[in-house]
């Protein structure tokens, strides 16, 4: 067991070691300057990483830290099962973060995709979407970046093929940026 532990720690050494902490901090200034302009923040992600996207769009709305400061207007596109479950019956799952942007975003908003791969084509049209209509794209990856990398005006990626450690990672860097809105706004 204790080589297990071990291995795990490194491992996460290893993955906190290849973020770039220079490009994280011109990605808060970037989520500072959108909402002190109104900008709406948009977060989504497909299985863990939905669940993050929720955990993180939730903390804007309801304070992390200073549960009485004013809310952000921040909102997770992979919430809404009854409008994912019947369009992607009824249409496509490809399609289904795509749409919801179109109905609800507008130009200078941001989106904040969490992807493990990278490679998720429902992210990846939705990206598409989003940088042909002016919604700003931050992207918090894992593994090589995938395509989403190449479609992002801003990139975190976790140079690991470890999932929990991508993950880990990822909801740790979403902490910070929750704190330093909190703390900035």
């Amino acid at each position: 067991m204790n080589k297990i532990i071990t291995k795990s720690i490194k491992n996460h050494l290893v993955a906190l070691e290849s973020i770039d902490f220079d490009s994280f901090e011109i990605i808060i200034k970037e989520i500072l300057k959108g909402i002190s302009k109104g900008s709406t923040i948009f977060w989504l992600g497909n299985g863990g990483s939905a669940s993050q996207a929720s955990h993180l769009s939730a903390e804007l709305l309801g304070g992390m830290f200073q549960k009485k400061i004013h809310p952000f207007k921040s909102i997770c596109l992979n919430n809404d099962t009854a409008f994912i479950t019947a369009w992607s019956n009824d249409d496509s799952f490809e399609n289904i973060f795509e749409r919801q942007l179109q109905a609800l975003a507008k130009e200078n908003d941001i989106a904040i995709f969490l992807s493990t791969s990278g490679n998720s084509q429902n992210l990846l049209n939705a990206a598409d979407y989003s940088n042909s209509h002016g919604i700003q794209i931050i992207s918090l990856t894992g593994n090589n970046g995938g395509k989403l990398k190449t479609k992002s005006h801003f990139n975190i990626n976790i140079n690991s093929e470890i999932t929990q450690h991508i993950q880990e990672m990822h909801i740790f860097l979403g902490h910070i940026i929750c704190e330093i809105i909190e703390k900035n706004i």
